[in-house]
């Protein structure tokens, strides 16, 4: 790298240049801008995505572009910023404005999509010279990127060896106390792989697994083999089936709803679960705080010709007669989630897990005052830390001596023994569920118990 580059002695200021857009430039600036948006404040991928799409104007295609880009990035942030790093002699440049997060959008590309070098590198440098700040490094960005693109193979062999190059150091320690360093290696060997996409139907899933290019899944879900544009599908617009991730649809397997049993699904959008209960026959109460989202589950169940009473409330305040069965779905760290949601791995912090474990509590305890004598609570969690799992319920029942633990069978999940742990609750690990290939393969993170009022 030339001196200049690697000593930061930047030129003067130089007044930006205003390009015309090359092709994938506007991809290129709202990816960067995602990026940016969601490490520096810690906000959700999807939601930000949702928001800044329609004001970039981009087309579908360039819209996938930016997202890929984006998903890409984060999935696998850990070696892309040590890749740079390690060819920064002086590490990032101080007020550099954008500078981090285009070349951070340029890596992903360069190491891990199906994007032309040149392309990549070029339209960066492009994005580099629109900002007076970035603008002066934009010779630095240049010899990083094509130093990458020349050592690709070398730094992709160093990461493969690295299993947690990807995820942050607390979430190795909380994963290696939990589960053993061995199974905390294959979550996050798990996670630098995309998703699986998982239906949940309303009957019938070996018939839909046919019709869809899917599998039939032993609890009941459908994997598509191959990722499709989900409105276009059969079924779609009879309202058939949903998208929900397979490990997502178990708790109500252990809720069991009967027809005209009535239900509480608390902290419900968007209304996966809420959909399971209903298509069940019960009479689902869905409840949220959050009316944006309620205003989605609505929508969804629409589509699918199911019907719920929804209600806008706190669920910690809310007061109602007991029902028959309660389910919870409590607020969490989402960290089961990070395959699907990479960057939860890079915006959650122990703190948020903390601060969240002791609202958990709040509401497992309001949940329970909604449970009629001989109901059923279920609490479940999409998050791989025991403090909100097994830990909330040892405490839950520490505390309410009138609940006692009803153990998970395994015929009831399909036979999948290794979901259920030592206490008979639902414990799922992203590499489990092995498939036919890595993407076919595993299923979120999640926790669930089933309680019974005495």
């Amino acid at each position: 790298m030339a001196s200049q580059s690697s000593s930061h002695r930047p030129p003067q200021p130089e007044t930006p240049v205003k390009l015309d857009d090359a092709p994938g430039l506007p991809a290129r600036r709202l990816a960067a801008a995602v990026i940016d948006e969601v490490l520096r404040a810690r906000v959700a991928l999807d939601e930000t995505l949702e928001r800044m799409l329609p004001e970039s104007g981009l087309d579908a295609a360039d819209a996938s572009l930016a997202r890929a880009i984006v998903v890409t990035a984060f999935r696998r942030l850990g070696t892309v910023q040590q890749a740079i790093n390690a060819r920064l002699d002086r590490g990032s440049p101080r007020k550099s404005g954008p500078f981090e997060p285009i070349v951070t959008a340029a890596a992903a590309q360069i190491l891990f999509l199906d994007v032309p070098d040149h392309a990549a590198v070029d339209i960066a440098i492009r994005q580099l010279h629109e900002d007076p700040r970035s603008a002066r490094y934009a010779a630095l960005g240049n010899a990083v990127l094509r130093r990458l693109a020349r050592e690709r193979d070398a730094v992709l062999a160093e990461a493969q060896a690295e299993v947690f190059g990807d995820t942050p150091d607390w979430l190795i320690e909380s994963w290696c106390a939990a589960y053993g360093e061995d199974t905390a290696a294959a979550i996050a060997q798990s996670h630098r792989e995309e998703p699986p996409l998982d239906l949940s139907v309303k009957a019938g899933a070996a018939g839909w697994a046919e019709k869809l290019d899917g599998i039939a899944l032993p609890i009941g879900s459908v994997r598509l083999r191959e990722r499709q544009a989900i409105a276009g599908l059969p079924g779609f617009d009879e309202g058939d089936w949903w998208v929900q991730d397979a490990a997502a649809a178990l708790p109500v397997k252990l809720l069991a709803p009967k027809p005209g049993e009535r239900i509480a699904d608390l902290c419900a959008a968007p209304g996966g679960k809420t959909a399971q209960i209903a298509a069940a026959g019960a009479n689902v109460t869905a409840l949220d705080r959050s009316g944006p989202r309620l205003r989605r589950l609505k929508a969804n169940l629409a589509r699918l010709g199911l019907t719920a009473e929804v209600v806008t409330a706190d669920a910690v305040t809310w007061k109602a007669e007991p029902f028959d069965a309660v389910l919870l779905d409590a607020p969490c760290s989402a960290t089961g989630t990070i395959r699907r949601h990479p960057d939860v791995a890079w915006t959650k912090l122990p703190e948020d897990r903390d601060r969240l474990a002791a609202l958990q509590a709040r509401l497992f305890d309001a949940a329970a005052a909604l449970t009629k004598p001989g109901g059923r609570l279920v609490y479940c969690t999409c998050s791989l830390e025991p403090q909100e799992g097994e830990e909330q319920t040892t405490a839950f029942l520490a505390r309410n001596p009138q609940f006692r633990r009803e153990a998970v069978r395994p015929e009831e999940i399909g036979g999948l023994t290794e979901a259920i742990d030592a206490n008979g609750d639902i414990r799922t690990l992203p590499h489990q569920l092995q498939g036919e290939t890595p993407r076919l393969s595993g299923w979120a993170g999640f926790y669930a118990t089933r309680l019974i009022r005495l």
